[in-house]
């Protein structure tokens, strides 16, 4: 296997038998401008640590895989231009030509699994793509919470995705999704989608035993936890499908596809919006890495009591 790269924050947390949890780059390198995507992922790496975790920003610079940041490597991250957006198919192309890359969902669970961490905080995960019928357009995010034993807290799905065929994918791939507090699946910018989540628990320790018994009875998949935006930041529903579809019908018109899509859709929903959805999906994260740090803790007591 290739040497994995600590920071020595989380090569001690390691060492110690600390709870930790990842971190994707995407979100650096991608998500924001400088200097405001450094302020984000500092300030999710510090509600981590509130809440009793590690935080481990994972990402790849010239070619080594990265799991932890120290500040020079951040900066770098958010400023280079020459950043290049990696899931679990590119990672051999990315280490073997000793390129850099920032990790999306399914890269980040994939090396947090080679790293031994079984936590990872994100904003929203890939699914299927409306117009799926006609460009099967499916996110490698889903197959990666079928196959790769990490636990995902995330505020459901990305609104711009068709997420009633995204909740019954996972269900064919047997992914538990677990609604936070919530009988409603949570839709990024909004908590109200109008779609039942699968099962509801309100109680992180109680999250944390039944990650413990999964792993028990053998079970290897991931598991989502889905953490609606709070009320303060949560979008109007009308509001943001609007919103939405507007993207959509300019993504049709340029012809945008593939991996181009979803970067293109938030960065015009975010103009439409005049803001509004990236102050959202700021505020979504940082609770994401609470409760996701929360319940790292929380299972990290279990294992070791």
């Amino acid at each position: 296997m290739l040497n994995i790269e600590y920071s020595n924050e989380v090569k001690n947390a390691l060492v110690n038998n600390l709870p930790i949890v990842a971190l994707e780059s995407t979100i650096i390198s991608f998500g924001m401008p400088y200097p405001e995507n450094v302020k984000v992922a500092k300030e999710c790496e510090e509600r981590v640590r509130k809440h009793g975790s590690v935080p481990a920003i994972i990402a790849i610079i010239n070619g080594k895989i990265k799991v932890g940041l120290n500040e020079e490597e951040l900066e770098f991250m958010a400023k280079s231009n020459d950043i290049i957006k990696v899931s679990r198919r590119d990672l051999p192309y990315i280490v073997s030509l000793k390129l850099n890359g920032a990790t999306t969902v399914a890269s980040t669970m994939m090396i947090a699994s080679m790293a031994g961490i079984k936590f990872f905080a994100t904003g929203g995960i890939g699914g299927v793509h409306r117009g799926f019928s006609e460009a099967m357009d499916v996110s490698a995010d889903l197959e990666e919470l079928a196959r790769t034993n990490v636990t995902v807290v995330s505020a459901g799905a990305k609104s711009i995705l068709d997420l009633e065929k995204t909740l019954e994918y996972l269900e064919t791939k047997g992914v538990l999704v677990v609604g936070y507090k919530t009988d409603e699946l949570p839709a990024f910018f909004t908590n109200k989608s109008g779609i039942k989540v699968p099962k509801r628990m309100d109680d992180a320790l109680d999250i944390a035993l039944m990650i413990k018994t999964k792993e028990d009875l053998g079970i290897t998949s991931g598991l989502l936890i889905t953490n609606p935006i709070s009320d303060e930041y949560s979008l109007d529903k009308a509001y943001i499908d609007n919103a939405i579809n507007e993207a959509l019908k300019l993504a049709k018109e340029q012809d945008i596809k593939g991996k181009d899509i979803t970067p293109f859709l938030l960065f015009k929903i975010n103009e439409i919006t005049k803001g509004s959805s990236l102050e959202a999906n700021i505020h979504l994260v940082y609770s994401n890495c609470e409760l996701a740090s929360t319940i790292c803790k929380a299972y990290n007591y279990l294992k070791n009591k």
